[in-house]
C-alpha cells in the first residue's frame, strides 16, 4: 500500500504544474475545432494536429475534437495529418481564442506527393503510449479472408502478443489471457460474445467501422474490468452530405450498407449555429440454411428439416445541435440460429444465440478546452437451448430447456480537459449495473416427473472512478499517468480497489524512443469455459462471496522507432516490447465439470455454479517485434512473438503448474498489401504458430456399465446425450502436456476495381490456405479393426483437419 501513497504522490505532484499561469505579458490562447472528413463530414479519430518544426501537438478524441492552448501572437501555422488523407496546414490568428474546423481530403494512394516537414501520423517514437496496435479499416477489407468474410477479430490475430484459437476461429488470447479477460467495446456498449457459427466468424462488419484500436499493456486509467486487452471499435456516424451504400456478394454471406443526411448543413459551415443530422444502416445475413436445407432434405429423403444462419444489424443516427452539442444514438443487434426437425426420430431441436446493444452520447463543449461526453448503454446477450423429442413406442414427451446470459445497464461521463500545451487531462465515472442469469434447465417427462432447476437471476453493480495526465515535461518526456479506483458490490461482497497506471517514453534522439509501463487491473466478471473456443454455451459469472475478482499486474518495456520517407512522409514503424505478467484469482471448472453438470438434472437439488469451479494463478511473458507500414502503395506488416504462459490451480493437474491450451512460443505473421495499379489490389497473409498444448487419452478402455439413468431411458435420443454418461472410458495423460503439431497457413487475394460514372465495383478472388496445408483441428483415439480373421484391433492416435484449401468469389460495389 505504501508504493500505491508513493505514486498518488507522484501522479498528483506532476498535476500541479497544471494551471500553471503564462509569463507576464503572454496571455494563453486557445485555438480548437473539429476535423472532418471532405466529401461525408464523417469525424476523424486520431488526427495528429501540430505546430510544424515543433514537438507541440494534440490529436483528436473519438469525436474528432482538438484543442491547443498556446501563448497569444500575431499568427501561427498548424499542421493536420492522418493515414491516407492528403494533409493540410492552415495559417490562423492567435490574438484570441479561435475555433478552426478543417476537412481533410482522402489521399490517393499511388501518387508520390511531396509534403517536405509534414507527418502523416503521430510518430510512435513521440507517444507514451506502447502495446497500442491501430489498424486502417481500409486495410482490413483489403486482407484476403475465409471464405470472403471480412473480419476484424481474425485480422487482429496477425498482430504479435495475439494469439490465435482452434483453426478458423476468431478467438483472441492476449499475453496469455484468455477470452473473457478482452474487454470488446462497439460504440462504448461491451460485446459479451463476439462469435459467429462457433466461432468461425465475429459479429463485426467492416462496412460500419470507422476505427479499430487495440491496447495490449500499458493501459489507460480510462479503460477497467479487464486483465488482457481492449478492442475499442467505433461505428461510422453516417455521411452528412449525400446518400452513399456499399455492399457485397459472396459465397456464404451478402452485406449492405446505407448512409446519407437527415438534415444536411451547408458545405464549408463550421461554427455557425447551422444544425444537420446523418444515419446509417448497415446489415449481414448468411444463407447457408437456403443453401443446405434441399440437400440435407433430399440426402435423408424428406425426413429431415435443418438450417443455420447469422445475420447483423448495425444502425446509428447523429444530431449536429451545432458547435457546443451533438448527439448520437447507436445500436447492433445479432442473432445465430440453428434448427432441426427430424420426423422419423420424432426430435425438434433450436439453438439460438445473440447480442444487442445500444448507445446513446451528448457531447457537450463548456469551453474551448472543456469537452464532455455522456453516454447511456445496453447491452445483453443470451443464449438458449430448446429440444422436444417424442418416443416413439410410449409417445413420451421428453423436453430440454436451457438458457444463460448477461445484460448490463451502464451509466458514463468523460470529460477532456487541455489546459495547456504540456497537459491533456482525462477523468470520468462508469457505473454498470449488471444481470446474470448463470443457467436454466427444465428437463421433463410428460408421463412420470417434471424436473426444473431455476437459477435466480444474479444484480451486481460495478463503478470505475478514474483520472489520466498526458504530461510533456519536456522535449524529451512523454508521461502518461492515471489512476483508477473499481468499485463491485454484490450483496454482502463489496470490493473498493485502486489500480495505477503509468506508461513512459523517453526520446533517445529523434524518431527513436525507449518505453516502459505498468498497469494493475481488476476483472469482477468472468467466463466458465470447458472448450477454450468460445462457444456459445460458455457462462458469464459474476464475483461472489466464494469466486474473488481476478487480478493482473504487467509491466513492459521496449524501443519504438519511426523510419520516416522525407519525400512522401510515409514511412516504417518499429516496435520491439518485452512484457511480464501476473494473473491471480483466475477461475476454471474443475476436473469432470461443466456447463449443463452445474445442474444436474438427476436430483431435484439445487447446484451452485461456484461449486465447480477452482480458482488459480497465472504467468506469462515474453518478447515482441512489429514492423509496420501504413500508407503507400506497398502496405502492411510483419509480426513475431516469444512467449510464455503457465497455469497453476490446487485441484487441476495435482496442484502442478501446466500450459494452457493457447500458450504457444513462437508466433509470426506476414502480411502485405500492394496496390499494383489503380485497378488491381494485390494481397497475401503467411502465419506459423507453435501447435496447441492438449491433454489427451494415452489408452481407451471398456467401464462397467452404469444403470440406466432414470429419467432418461433411449439411449440413443438426442436430450441423453447431454446428460448421460459414456461407457468407454479414456486414460489421460498429465494436463496439456502434449504439443500439437505447428500450425501454418498462406492465403492470398486479388481484387479487381472499376469505377463507373454512378458506382464502383470490386470483384475479389481470394484462395484460404493456398499451399493446402492440414492443419490440425482435434486428435481422437480411435479403434480400426483388421479384416484378417483372429487379429485383434488396434487403437491409433488420429489427426482431423477441418479446411483444405479454399477459394472464394466476392462482388462488392460503392454508390
Amino acid at each position: 500500500m505504501k508504493h500505491f501513497f508513493l505514486f498518488c504522490l507522484i501522479f498528483f505532484g506532476i498535476g500541479t504544474p497544471v494551471l500553471a499561469q503564462p509569463s507576464p505579458g503572454r496571455p494563453l490562447v486557445t485555438v480548437s475545432g473539429y476535423v472532418y472528413e471532405t466529401g461525408s463530414r464523417e469525424a476523424l479519430i486520431g488526427v495528429n494536429v501540430y505546430l510544424p518544426g515543433t514537438s507541440t501537438g494534440t490529436t483528436t478524441n473519438t469525436y474528432g475534437f482538438y484543442s491547443l492552448t498556446l501563448p497569444a501572437r500575431d499568427s501561427l501555422t498548424l499542421a493536420f495529418s492522418f493515414v491516407g488523407y492528403e494533409p493540410v496546414q492552415q495559417t490562423v490568428s492567435l490574438r484570441k481564442n479561435q475555433d478552426v474546423t478543417v476537412l481533410l481530403t482522402p489521399g490517393q494512394v499511388l501518387s508520390e506527393v511531396t509534403v517536405s516537414g509534414s507527418r502523416n501520423q503521430e510518430k510512435v517514437s513521440e507517444s507514451p503510449q506502447m502495446s497500442k496496435v491501430d489498424i486502417p479499416v481500409a486495410q482490413i477489407k483489403k486482407i484476403p479472408a475465409f471464405l470472403g468474410e471480412k473480419d476484424v477479430l481474425k485480422v487482429l490475430q496477425l498482430m504479435p502478443g495475439v494469439q490465435k484459437g482452434s483453426e478458423g476461429s476468431t478467438g483472441i488470447y492476449v499475453r496469455g489471457g484468455g477470452p473473457d479477460q478482452n474487454l470488446i467495446m462497439l460504440d462504448d456498449a461491451i460485446v459479451y460474445n463476439a462469435n459467429h457459427l462457433f466461432g468461425f466468424f465475429s459479429v463485426f462488419n467492416g462496412d460500419a467501422l470507422k476505427s479499430v484500436e487495440l491496447i495490449k499493456g500499458g493501459f489507460p486509467a480510462r479503460f477497467g474490468g479487464r486483465l488482457s486487452s481492449v478492442i475499442e471499435m467505433n461505428m461510422k456516424e453516417g455521411n452528412k452530405e449525400k446518400l452513399h451504400g456499399e455492399g457485397g456478394i459472396g459465397l456464404i454471406a451478402s452485406r449492405l450498407t446505407l448512409e446519407g443526411p437527415i438534415t444536411k448543413k451547408k458545405s464549408g459551415a463550421r461554427s455557425s449555429g447551422t444544425r444537420s443530422s446523418s444515419f446509417l444502416v448497415s446489415a449481414r445475413r448468411t444463407y447457408l440454411d437456403f443453401l443446405a436445407r434441399p440437400i440435407i432434405k433430399q440426402q435423408t429423403d424428406g425426413q429431415t428439416v435443418a438450417g443455420y444462419y447469422f445475420y447483423d444489424l448495425n444502425a446509428k443516427a447523429n444530431y449536429d445541435f451545432g458547435p457546443k452539442n451533438k448527439l448520437y444514438l447507436s445500436g447492433y443487434f445479432g442473432q445465430d440460429r440453428f434448427y432441426a426437425d427430424d420426423k422419423e426420430s420424432l426430435t425438434k431441436i433450436n439453438l439460438d444465440w445473440g447480442n444487442t446493444t445500444a448507445t446513446l452520447r451528448w457531447n457537450h463543449l463548456f469551453t474551448q478546452r472543456l469537452f464532455s461526453n455522456l453516454s447511456l448503454i445496453f447491452s445483453n446477450y443470451k443464449f438458449q437451448i430448446r429440444a422436444d423429442e417424442r418416443d416413439a413406442v410410449t409417445a413420451d414427451l421428453f423436453s430440454l430447456r436451457y438458457s444463460s446470459g448477461i445484460r448490463d445497464f451502464s451509466l458514463k461521463y468523460d470529460v477532456d480537459f487541455y489546459p495547456s500545451p504540456q497537459h491533456s487531462l482525462r477523468f470520468g465515472v462508469q457505473s454498470t449495473a449488471h444481470r446474470f442469469t448463470p443457467s436454466a434447465v427444465v428437463l421433463q417427462n410428460t408421463l412420470i416427473n417434471q424436473f426444473t432447476t431455476e437459477i435466480d437471476a444474479i444484480d451486481v453493480l460495478e463503478s470505475g472512478l478514474y483520472a489520466e495526465d498526458n504530461w510533456r515535461p519536456n522535449a524529451r518526456w512523454r508521461i502518461n499517468a492515471g489512476i483508477r479506483l473499481s468499485h463491485f458490490v454484490q450483496k454482502q461482497v463489496n470490493y473498493l480497489r485502486p489500480e495505477p497506471r503509468i506508461s513512459a517514453a523517453y526520446i533517445l534522439k529523434p524518431s527513436l524512443s525507449v518505453k516502459a509501463s505498468y498497469a494493475l487491473m481488476n476483472q469482477y466478471v468472468h467466463l466458465l469455459s470447458n472448450t477454450g473456443i468460445g462457444l456459445p454455451t460458455d457462462l458469464w459469472v459474476p464475483t461472489t462471496d466464494q469466486v474473488k475478482p481476478q487480478q493482473s499486474q504487467q509491466v513492459a518495456i521496449g524501443l519504438a522507432k519511426d523510419f520516416n520517407d522525407r519525400q512522401t512522409g510515409r514511412g516504417l514503424t518499429l516496435t520491439v516490447e518485452g512484457y511480464y505478467k501476473t494473473m491471480n484469482s483466475i477461475i476454471n471448472y474443475r476436473e469432470g465439470a461443466s456447463f449443463l453438470l452445474v445442474n444436474d438434472p438427476t436430483s431435484a437439488n439445487q447446484v451452485r455454479w461456484e461449486d465447480n469451479v477452482t480458482a488459480g494463478r497465472g504467468w506469462s511473458y515474453g518478447g515482441e517485434f512489429l514492423l509496420q507500414k501504413k500508407a503507400g502503395r506497398f502496405t502492411g506488416w510483419t509480426g513475431y512473438t516469444l512467449s510464455w504462459t503457465q497455469w497453476q490451480f490446487p485441484e487441476l493437474n495435482f496442484g502442478r503448474k501446466f500450459f494452457p491450451r493457447y500458450d504457444r512460443r513462437h508466433d509470426i505473421s506476414l502480411v502485405g498489401i500492394y496496390e499494383l495499379s489503380p485497378r488491381i489490389t494485390l494481397s497475401g497473409t503467411w502465419v506459423y504458430g507453435t501447435g496447441n498444448a492438449l491433454t489427451v487419452p494415452l489408452a481407451k478402455y471398456q467401464a462397467a456399465t452404469h444403470q440406466p439413468n432414470p429419467i432418461i431411458n433411449n439411449d440413443n435420443s438426442f436430450i441423453n446425450s447431454f446428460f448421460s454418461y459414456g461407457r468407454a472410458v479414456n486414460d489421460y495423460s498429465t494436463k496439456n502436456s502434449f504439443r500439437a503439431e505447428a500450425y501454418h497457413r498462406m492465403d492470398f487475394g486479388i481484387q479487381f476495381h472499376k469505377k463507373k460514372r454512378r458506382h464502383e465495383r470490386t470483384w475479389e478472388v481470394s484462395v484460404y490456405n493456398l499451399y493446402n496445408r492440414r492443419n490440425p483441428f482435434f486428435y481422437q483415439l480411435t479403434t480400426q479393426t483388421k479384416e484378417q480373421t483372429n487379429q485383434p484391433t488396434r487403437t491409433v492416435f488420429q489427426r482431423y483437419s477441418v479446411f483444405p484449401i479454399v477459394p472464394s468469389v466476392t462482388y462488392g460495389f460503392k454508390f
